[in-house]
């Protein structure tokens, strides 16, 4: 019989905890089974965020690490500073890593260490019950807005993976969605490349990844994959925003 899938190594044979539909659970299957096609389970080390991925160090079957709300890219970079040939990585999330640790991730890439960076986009803080994030849509309702965010009060939606294409120490940045068979296909290969750059000293490298949180949004999981397909990536567009390599073969 021909198999045509097997459980990832880098996955430890525990049921995930997250909610039905969540797109935690794809994303962490989908960097398990880059590192184990790139061989370097032994070598990887991944950052914990505070959040709905608290729990990594349950599901990835390699060293993880659990830090302080936002310092993921701070304890990432002390790994790689002390062992350069650890292919380390952060996981984080819409209040991990675009509210309270900003400073970090914007320094991390500002200084161009040569880091895989992992980011959840949800539109919402789903572990503390579906607070307005720095990623909330304008209209969007939430527990902290319930009339919906507002420009004059709360300012617009931060556009994450655009504003880190900017700095000169990034040389990969990406958006991706996990909503449906064909952007996950293509999250993978993004993946993939964010991984392989840290691994041929490319330098910082970054992937937003669009993620349906239903519970938080109200909506069935079939419904969350629409909304992000209809609202979400209308706000925050796919694509590569930086790529290093292809600008110098172009």
């Amino acid at each position: 019989m021909k198999k045509v899938y097997e459980r990832p190594q880098s996955l430890k044979k525990t049921p995930f905890r997250f909610c039905p539909g969540c797109g935690h659970g794809i994303a962490h299957r989908l960097i398990a089974q880059c590192i184990d096609e790139l061989g370097i389970r032994e070598k990887v080390v991944g950052i914990a965020p505070v959040g709905c991925a608290v729990f990594a160090y349950d599901y990835f079957n390699f060293d993880i690490i659990e830090c302080a709300h936002g310092r993921p890219p701070a304890v990432a970079t002390a790994i790689k500073r002390v062992s350069p040939e650890t292919i380390v990585f952060s996981y984080q999330g819409d209040g991990d890593l675009a509210a309270i640790g900003t400073a970090e991730i914007i320094h991390a890439a500002n200084r161009g260490e040569n880091l895989s960076i992992f980011f959840m986009n949800n539109a919402t803080y789903g572990m503390t019950g579906g607070q307005m994030a720095p990623t909330t849509l304008i209209n969007q309702k939430t527990a902290t807005c319930n009339k919906g965010r507002c420009i004059t009060a709360d300012g617009f939606p931060l556009n994450v993976v655009k504003l880190i294409s900017t700095i000169k120490g990034v040389s990969y940045a990406a958006r991706s969605s996990l909503a449906g068979a064909k952007n996950i296909l293509q999250t993978k290969k993004h993946i993939r490349r964010v991984l392989e750059n840290q691994i041929n000293k490319k330098g910082f490298s970054f992937l937003e990844m669009l993620s349906p949180c239903p519970p938080v949004w109200g909506l069935t999981p079939l419904d969350s994959c629409k909304w992000i397909e209809t609202e979400m990536s209308t706000v925050f567009k796919k694509g590569v925003y930086k790529d290093i390599e292809a600008r110098k073969h172009s």
